[in-house]
Order: structure tokens, then sequence, then C-alpha cells
């Protein structure tokens, strides 16, 4: 039996607040990710999602607990390592695009692959099958203020895809669109994640659609607990 692409051991996170004052995040975090399952991440503002998503994608280290991708533990890696690691297996996706402004669409797919060693020529193909793939082949050319809400966000999944990562980490994909977009995005997300087989963590307030998901954990008072 294959290692689950992402598997969290007893994380805790804690913040200092002043000078004496702790804030206890994630009290004993433990979660395992398959290939191709889509897990939905729901909890109250506050509660922590935010630094579970950054931990779980090596953005940040945690107090206690053991990250592991892919069963290599990344708790303890090097700062070089940790980098490599999120820049190969792992795609981010915000609730902003944050694409950048001053590239096309195409050229915004393009620029992670080849900070990641990719060939321009198949930097290129690449770009242009995911974008094709999201129906946004057409507006290939367009900088990111000419593109609608929805079309941005489908360039964001791209580009979160772009090195071919196993392991996907939303964060409110589609919590700044109006809701006939959110729902076409989500779909579009979902067919991608689908599609590629890759292991997905959604954080999203939508509880419609978290129940469209595999299964919806909740994370309140530092833990997670089946929805």
């Amino acid at each position: 039996m294959s290692d689950p692409v992402l598997r969290l051991s007893g994380v805790e996170k804690s913040y200092n607040k002043g000078l004496e004052s702790e804030v206890n995040v994630l009290g004993g975090v433990d979660l395992t990710l398959d290939a191709g399952e889509i897990v939905a991440l729901v909890a109250p503002s506050g509660a922590g999602k935010s630094t579970l998503l950054h931990i779980a994608g090596l953005l940040d280290v945690p107090d206690r607990g053991e990250v592991a991708i892919g069963g290599t533990d990344m708790t303890h890696q090097s700062d070089r390592r940790r980098t490599a690691a999120r820049r190969r297996d792992v795609g981010f996706i915000y609730q902003f695009h944050h694409l950048l402004p001053e590239f096309n669409a195409m050229e915004n797919v393009v620029l992670p692959q080849l900070a990641n060693g990719v060939s321009q020529r198949a930097a290129n193909a690449r770009a242009r099958e995911l974008l094709a793939h999201v129906g946004v082949a057409e507006r290939a050319g367009h900088r990111p203020a000419a593109l609608s809400g929805g079309e941005q966000q489908r360039v964001a999944f791209c580009r979160a895809l772009a090195n071919a990562p196993r392991l996907l980490l939303a964060d409110e994909p589609t919590g700044n669109l109006d809701p006939g977009t959110s729902d076409q995005v989500f779909e579009t997300l979902m067919g991608l994640v689908r599609d590629t087989g890759l292991a997905a963590l959604i954080a999203t307030h939508n509880l419609e659609l978290a129940a469209r998901m595999d299964r919806v954990l909740r994370l309140e008072g530092g833990r997670l607990t089946p929805a």
C-alpha cells in the first residue's frame, strides 16, 4: 500500500501574543490525505485553518509533531530541501488570485515551471494544455486586469498545477467570486483534481461546496473532527 500524499501526526502550533500571553492554535492535529482524495476543511474565523494549510504546505513548521509528504518526514529538513519539496510537490490556491499583473495568463503559468528547471518549450506546452483544460485558452495573451474574476481564478488554478504537484492546498478558492461564478469555478477545480489524481485539501466557508467533496473535516479548538 502506498504512503499517503500528506500525513500530519500530532501537529501543534502556538503563537506568542505579548510578553506573557500564548495562543494555542493547533493542539495535536492528525490528518492523512490520499492521492485522488478531495477533503473539505471548514472552520470558524480565527480557528487556525490558514496556519494548518501553511504547515501542511511546508511554509511553516509545527512546534511539535510531524509533517510527511509522500512518506518523507519534512518537519526537520533544511530550508533548502523544504523549499525544493514545496516547489515540486505542493500547489497553492488562495482566495485572491495573486497573478503577476505585468505578465499575461500564459506567462503566469509558464514562470513557475521555469523556476523549477523546465525548458521554455515544455513549459509553454504545459501552460497551453492547462489553460485549454479550464476553458481560457483564448485568453492566454491577456494580462490579469483584462480577465474576469472567474477567468483570473482559473488561471490561478493552472499556475498551481503547472509543476504537476501531488498535493493541492486551497484557501477559500471561490470566496472572492459571486455565487454563480463560484459554482462554475468550483466545478472546474473539482474536474482538474479528479483528472490529475492529486490529493486536495480545500478550506471553505461554503458548506454546500464542502458537501460535494469526499470528506468534510472541521477545525475547532485546535483539533480536526469529521463534520
